[in-house]
């Protein structure tokens, strides 16, 4: 094979150290446990590497290598919660104590976020993640202030809290505690069964209404899912979390998100039914999303994984986006428009009734039982009654 150099093109940060090269004349193997293979660059990059043949034999380029560790940084965050007005998302206010997420999802629409560090939504996304330490003690600060004004938080919003790193950082127990001690309600989604692990927690916000647990699951195929998901938990075991949840008096929903035309579609009912068996009060759905780089990573990983069917899916998808690859309008991004996404609902709805679900967008959790977190004190509780 052809030794290769580099040609490089713009004057702002390198990508070569983030360690990639764009434009491959030929596709990257696979990388264990890894979603995506390449790193493309982030919008926001105005230096690219590409690959050129120099004409001079020798051994090519170094092979990808089977395995990518995950490196953690640290950030000390100087904020807790982010709040969001959009009509089509069920809350307002969200923790994220994490960037990235080792879960891997190719089709995860919160990618696009990592160009924000310099770091691509691509294989970067899954491997090159943020730790926020210090979070709780930023929320209590925040909660604290009087002019607060409870609104269940939601954990969950852009990044998995219960990604495999969590055994290590333990970042969202600590937020959970934190809610427990204010009794402040939250909601969380997720597609780990590591979230068994509150369940001391999670009973206490349930005793007054404060809490509900949405697991994610969007196919009952293990291989679908090991390629999709690769990191997160396999669909049995999340059926398994939500019966233990159930079992434990946790309102627990599913959410079948991202439904992919010609995909994953198939398997909408089945869920449903799985869900409502092991105990799931509630449900709701999305339809894929593909925003900014999010469009061409997800079409590699169609080329990769269903060569045959990858322009049919991608036209599916289009029909859902008004013709586009994505479409933005909040009336519509979520769960498309048009006949298919008028078939999707209707079989959503049909399955909901048939097992006796409720609508997730329709639940209301308690916010009368908060109680502002009190201030440190070097003398404790010692005079507190």
């Amino acid at each position: 094979m052809p030794a290769t150099r580099l040609g490089v093109s713009g004057s702002a940060t390198s990508n070569f150290y983030h360690g990639r090269m764009n434009d491959k004349p030929t596709p990257k193997p696979l990388v264990r446990g890894r979603g995506l293979v390449t790193n493309p660059a982030g919008r926001f990059e105005q230096r690219h590497y590409h690959a050129e043949d120099d004409g001079w034999p020798g051994d090519g380029e170094s092979p990808q290598p089977e395995q990518v560790a995950t490196r953690v940084t640290i950030e000390t965050p100087r904020s807790a919660i982010s709040r969001n007005d959009s009509p089509d998302v069920p809350f307002d206010q969200a923790i994220n104590p994490y960037r990235g997420c080792e879960h891997g999802c190719a089709y995860c629409y919160a990618r696009p976020s990592h160009a924000y560090l310099d770091l691509s939504p691509g294989l970067d996304f899954e491997t090159r993640l943020t730790a926020k330490t210090g979070l709780a003690e930023v929320l209590r600060k925040e909660l604290a202030r009087s002019g607060y004004r409870p609104s269940p938080i939601n954990m969950g919003s852009n990044t998995d809290p219960y990604q495999p790193i969590e055994r290590q950082w333990g970042l969202s127990r600590e937020i959970l505690q934190l809610l427990v001690e204010c009794r402040h309600p939250c909601t969380i989604v997720t597609k780990n069964a590591m979230v068994e692990r509150d369940l001391d927690l999670l009973r206490q916000l349930a005793a007054f209404d404060g809490v509900r647990v949405f697991i994610s699951v969007n196919t009952l195929d293990n291989r679908l899912a090991a390629r999709l998901e690769p990191r997160a938990s396999a669909p049995h075991r999340r059926i398994q979390a939500i019966r233990k949840l159930a079992r434990a008096g946790i309102p627990v929903g599913v959410l079948v998100s991202p439904i992919i035309p010609a995909v994953n579609d198939r398997d909408i009912e089945a869920i449903i039914e799985k869900a409502a068996e092991a105990g799931a009060d509630s449900a709701g759905y999305s339809t894929i999303r593909l925003p900014h780089e999010l469009k061409g990573l997800f079409r590699e990983w169609l080329a990769r994984h269903y060569p045959q069917r990858a322009s049919h899916v991608m036209s599916l998808i289009q029909q859902l986006h008004a013709g586009r690859d994505y479409d933005s309008d909040f009336r519509h991004r979520m769960q498309g428009q048009g006949l298919f996404a008028q078939l999707i609902r209707r079989r959503f709805e049909v399955a909901m009734r048939q097992h006796g679900l409720l609508d997730r967008a329709a639940l209301v959790l308690n916010t009368s039982a908060f109680l502002p977190p009190r201030k440190r004190s070097p003398q404790g509780d010692l005079f507190q009654t």
